[in-house]
C-alpha cells in the first residue's frame, strides 16, 4: 500500500475502508525515499497516529529523524509523527554491509 493509494482513496471518498485495511498492517517499509505532498503526509500521519498506543508498527528507513521534515514537507508534522513513534518505541539501528550490495552482480560479486 502506498501513500499515493491513500491520496487516491481520499479523493474518491473511499478512505475509511482503506484505513480499516491498513489497521491490519504492521510494517511501513522504506519510508522517506520519495518526498510526499502535504495531503499524502497528512494521511500517512493519520495512519501512524491511529496506531499510537493501540498497536505495534514497524517503520524501516535510512532517513534520520532530522530529515523527516523534508520528506513530509512539514517540520511540525514530522515532529508530531516522530513523537508518536518514539514515545513507546524502540530504535533498532543496523550498521554494516548492505545485503544487496554484498551480492551485487554488477560489482563482480556472486550470490552466496
Amino acid at each position: 500500500m502506498s501513500v499515493l493509494m491513500l491520496v487516491r482513496a481520499n479523493r474518491d471518498h473511499a478512505l475509511e475502508p482503506m484505513l480499516r485495511d491498513l489497521a491490519k498492517a504492521e510494517v511501513l517499509d522504506e519510508f522517506g525515499y520519495v518526498p510526499l505532498d502535504i495531503e499524502g503526509s497528512r494521511l500517512l500521519f493519520q495512519v501512524m497516529s491511529d496506531c499510537y498506543e493501540k498497536r505495534s508498527l514497524i517503520v524501516t528507513t535510512n532517513i534520520e529523524f532530522s530529515k523527516w521534515g523534508t520528506v513530509l514537507g512539514d517540520n511540525k508534522l514530522a515532529a508530531a509523527t516522530i513523537d508518536r513513534l518514539v514515545h513507546h518505541g524502540r530504535l533498532v539501528e543496523f550498521n554494516g554491509a548492505s545485503r544487496r550490495m554484498d551480492a551485487a552482480l554488477m560489482l563482480g560479486k556472486s550470490e552466496r
